[in-house]
Formats: C-alpha cells, sequence, structure tokens
C-alpha cells in the first residue's frame, strides 16, 4: 500500500515537473511572439503622438478626402490635415495616400516645400476656438458641424463645446503653417492690378526650385497646381500636398494612371499614355501664365470625363501680347506637347534667372486685352 503512493506521488511530480517544462515553451514561444510583432509594428519615424503636443483649433479648408485645421504642435502654429476614414469604400485608397504622401514628404528638406512634422495613425482632439462674447457664432458653428460633418468617428461632448476624434480610426499630418494662403487667392487678389513683373520673376524661382528639388530626388510632384503653392508672409512660396505623389518609376510605361488636376495636367498623363517628371514641367508652364496674368488659365470648369486628350493636347491659355518674349518662351516650352522637347526644372530656374527686369515697366502686368484709346 506504502509503496503504491510513493509510486503515484512521483508520477505526480513528474506530470507536474512536465507540465511546468509544457508552460514554459507556451511562455517562451508566445513572448517570442510578441517580440516579433513589436519589431514588425515598430515606431516609424514620422510618427507623433497626438495626445501629447499637438492641440488642433479652427477649421480652415475642407478637401474631397477630409479637412485641414489651424493648431499648435510643441507651442508652435501648424496646420493639422485630419483624412476621412468612414467611407469603408474610400479606407484603402485613403490609406494608400496617407502612407505614400508622408513616407515621400518626411524625407524632403527644401526652403520651398513646406516642412511636414509628422503624422498619426491616430486622431487629435478638435477644441474649436469661438470668439469672446459671440454666442450666436458659437451656436451657428455647433449647428454646422452637427448639419455638415458626416464623420461617424467624431465623438462629441456639447456641454464642453469640444470636438473628440476619440483616437479612433483616422489618419492626421501635421505640417508648417503657411500663413499667406494659396498662390492663387494671392494672384486672383491682384488680378486687377496685376503683379510687378520682378514679383512674378520671384514666385516663378520658388516653384521652378522646389521642383528641381524634387526631380533631383527622383519625385514626381503629379498635381502641381496654384491651389497647392502656399506664400508665406515674406512672399515665398512653398509646394504642399503630396497625396498623388511618387518615387518615379525607372520604366516610364509604369506610370500611366490619369493622376492630377485637369487644366494643369499634362496631355500625355489625360491620355492615360506613360509619363514622367516632365508632366510636372507641363503644369508649372500653366502655373506660370497664371503668374503672370494673375488669372484663371481656363475659366470655364470642365470634368475629367468631358475632356477628349485629343482636343485638350492642343489647347492651351491665350499669352498676352505685353508678356515679355523671355517669359513666353518659358511657357511654351513647358507646356510642350511632346515632353521629350520640355525642358529639365533645372533649366527653367537658369531662364528664369537669365531675365533682365530693369528693362520692363515695373507697375505691373499688362492687361490682356488694351483699353479703347490707349
Amino acid at each position: 500500500m506504502a509503496k503504491t503512493r510513493i509510486r503515484a506521488e512521483i508520477d505526480l511530480r513528474r506530470m507536474d515537473e512536465q507540465l511546468e517544462r509544457h508552460l514554459d515553451r507556451m511562455f517562451n514561444d508566445h513572448k517570442d511572439c510578441k517580440e516579433s510583432k513589436v519589431e514588425v509594428s515598430k515606431k516609424e519615424e514620422w510618427e507623433l503622438d497626438p495626445s501629447k503636443k499637438l492641440k488642433v483649433n479652427n477649421l480652415i479648408g475642407q478637401g474631397a478626402y477630409g479637412s485641414v485645421y489651424k493648431g499648435f504642435y510643441d507651442g508652435k502654429e501648424v496646420a493639422v490635415k485630419i483624412l476621412d476614414m468612414s467611407n469603408e469604400k474610400r479606407r484603402a485608397v485613403v490609406t494608400k495616400a496617407f502612407t505614400q504622401e508622408v513616407s515621400i514628404w518626411y524625407k524632403l528638406d527644401h526652403p520651398n516645400i513646406a516642412k511636414i512634422i509628422g503624422a498619426s495613425k491616430r486622431l487629435p482632439e478638435v477644441k474649436p476656438k469661438y470668439t469672446s462674447g459671440k454666442s450666436w457664432m458659437k451656436k451657428w458653428i455647433e449647428l454646422t458641424n452637427r448639419l455638415m460633418t458626416p464623420w461617424n468617428f467624431i465623438a462629441r461632448n456639447h456641454s464642453s463645446g469640444k470636438q473628440s476624434f476619440g483616437y479612433a480610426e483616422g489618419y492626421c499630418i501635421v505640417v508648417e503653417y503657411v500663413s499667406g494662403g494659396t498662390l492663387r487667392s494671392h494672384l486672383l487678389k491682384n488680378s486687377i492690378q496685376k503683379l510687378p513683373l520682378n514679383s512674378v520673376i520671384q514666385l516663378a524661382l520658388d516653384v521652378a526650385r522646389g521642383l528641381s528639388y524634387l526631380h533631383s530626388k527622383k519625385i514626381v510632384h503629379r498635381d502641381v497646381k496654384s491651389g497647392n503653392l502656399l506664400v508665406d508672409k515674406e512672399g515665398r512660396v512653398k509646394i504642399i500636398d503630396f497625396g498623388v505623389s511618387r518615387v518615379e518609376a525607372s520604366c516610364p510605361t509604369d506610370m500611366t494612371a490619369q493622376t492630377g488636376t485637369v487644366g494643369y495636367m499634362a496631355p500625355e498623363v489625360l491620355a492615360g499614355l506613360p509619363y514622367d517628371h516632365k508632366c510636372d514641367v507641363y503644369s508649372f508652364g500653366i502655373c506660370l501664365w497664371e503668374m503672370y496674368c494673375c488669372s484663371n488659365p481656363y475659366p470655364d470648369r470642365i470634368s475629367l470625363s468631358q475632356t477628349s486628350p485629343t482636343i485638350y493636347k492642343s489647347r492651351r491659355p491665350e499669352i498676352p501680347k505685353s508678356c515679355p518674349s523671355a517669359l513666353t518662351n518659358i511657357m511654351k516650352q513647358c507646356w510642350d506637347a511632346n515632353p521629350e522637347k520640355r525642358p529639365e526644372m533645372q533649366e527653367v530656374v537658369l531662364m528664369l534667372e537669365a531675365i533682365d527686369t530693369s528693362e520692363v515697366a515695373q507697375n505691373g502686368c499688362f492687361c490682356l486685352t488694351r483699353r479703347k484709346g490707349l
């Protein structure tokens, strides 16, 4: 009887030892698994924590995939781009655009490119600023937010007047705040008086230098337009919005997607043909016309579906006769239908630097049509 009890205790001890070894193996396997997962999802160099130094205030703009807010990061003024993730069908597109934009933008460092501070796959809390004493404005903003904001991931605290993105699904990109607004708005403010030629040349040089830098890094912007160019308080132009930018393919046939904005889009892009960085040169030519004329190159809006590549291939804004020949030549070379005949952006920089503005009237660019009697 005693021998049986001793044998049973030994068997139980062995079972305990085996169980302990088994659990140790399971624990170590689980630990290794966790460590490997942590390694895969390690923090990106551009990643920031929106709950710590980021404060988001008032809405300053809206687009197809989200909104832009003004705010502060670590005490400095910033613009915060919030990407709307509420639409299940567009989620994959938005995610791809976010990853592409941040990974390209974060590595850029040039005075004519707006500096990205960081990004996050979590959403910050929005604290709208209301003008003191104007309760009607507060009520109007709250009502507008309720009626016009469809994002299902926004959690509101109506009693405190705060909007919270609740750190649910959604992405944010934080960039330096450029106070002067878009180049488009700057030009339209001068649509009557026009800009002095030396101002036009300086604006053009800023854009050309920024694009030349991008192309030297094998990056194609693919959506160069006056709405994607910002003017700072010193009058310097900075390129923004790299959502559709990409690293240039070594084989041109790998780039055929219709990407960009109608009116600024190169003919080969619109036609779905292979293209390279010269599509940005074409877009710059249209922007240069805008800078000189302070006007909309195509007042009549045409949708992509209504635009014929054949007709569009020969369509260009009318260059006024008063435009200096050197500037006219740059425009025409840049928007040539044949991308191989377009100059490199570094060549454009040299051509712009060679223009002598001292011999041209500095009062402002001349109007497109002369008045009677003049």
